[in-house]
């Protein structure tokens, strides 16, 4: 039998990992191990500084009061006691799409998944404001579990999976959108004279692409991005050469 870890950034209490959960269900034995509290927009953080519990809650089903990736290691060493067949991370209140998926703890479950030797996907879901309804995004990413269990995928990498609101016109591969990234830095000032901030999103400016997820699911359809961690900038290696190259022909200063 499969063994499927699901895990998310909202919690263990989130009403998308339940759903996430139960579309796992039939395709393998499922184990959830998620954050104890909300850790969205935490990215890859791992907790290093401090020690971290494990608490079970029902039969197959455990929270962590660390990150996503916290949650991920400790599901495999602690829980699972070796390699699941798949990580699936959500279902996450509100679209990872583009450049923001580097802040995003549910695409970082998948993505340590892919670091550590398993298949991951990250699912998310439209937030449109008025309520979820996760039956769509549940049976996308039943869809594409199902797929990655039968056929693989690459050795890492894994997917990030958005869904629009709504019934879907289907699924579309496609890349990670750009947008002019403008982050918006609330100041105020507390009842005893001294500042502080709020972090608010940032403009959503998407530049135009055919085949971005932005476009896919603006359009209806169930986004597929195939991710990897080698951030490595390939095209750009010729130019750091020859700046490299350059630096290395003037002349050296005598100490």
């Amino acid at each position: 039998m499969k063994r499927i870890l699901v895990t998310n950034d909202d919690g263990v209490h989130s009403e998308g990992i339940k759903a996430l959960a139960a579309a796992m269900k039939g395709l393998g034995d499922v184990i959830v191990v998620a954050p104890l509290a909300e850790a969205s927009a935490i990215g890859h953080a791992l907790t290093l500084r401090r020690p971290l519990r494990l608490e079970t809650f029902s039969d197959n089903v455990y929270a962590v009061d660390g990150t996503p990736t916290d949650c991920v290691n400790i599901a495999i060493t602690s829980v699972l006691r070796g390699m699941p067949d798949l990580v699936v991370s959500g279902i996450n209140k509100g679209w990872n799409l583009g450049d923001d998926v580097t802040y995003s703890g549910t695409v970082s479950g998948a993505f340590e998944a892919a670091l550590l030797g398993a298949p991951g996907i990250a699912v998310s879901l439209q937030n449109t404001g008025d309520g979820f309804d996760f039956s769509e995004a549940a049976r996308g990413a039943r869809v594409v579990a199902q797929s990655v269990l039968d056929k693989g995928i690459p050795a890492r990498s894994f997917l990030n999976v958005n869904v629009p609101k709504g019934r879907t016109k289907g699924f579309k591969v496609t890349v990670q959108a750009r947008r002019n990234h403008i982050t918006k830095v609330d100041e105020r000032i507390d009842p005893r004279g001294q500042r502080y901030f709020w972090i608010e999103e940032g403009q959503n400016e998407w530049e135009p692409h055919d085949r971005s997820d932005f476009q896919a699911v603006r359009d209806g359809y169930i986004s597929v991005t195939p991710l990897q961690p080698d951030l490595t900038a390939h095209s750009v290696i010729p130019a750091v050469e020859g700046m490299l190259q350059e630096i290395e022909s003037l002349p050296r200063r005598s100490a």
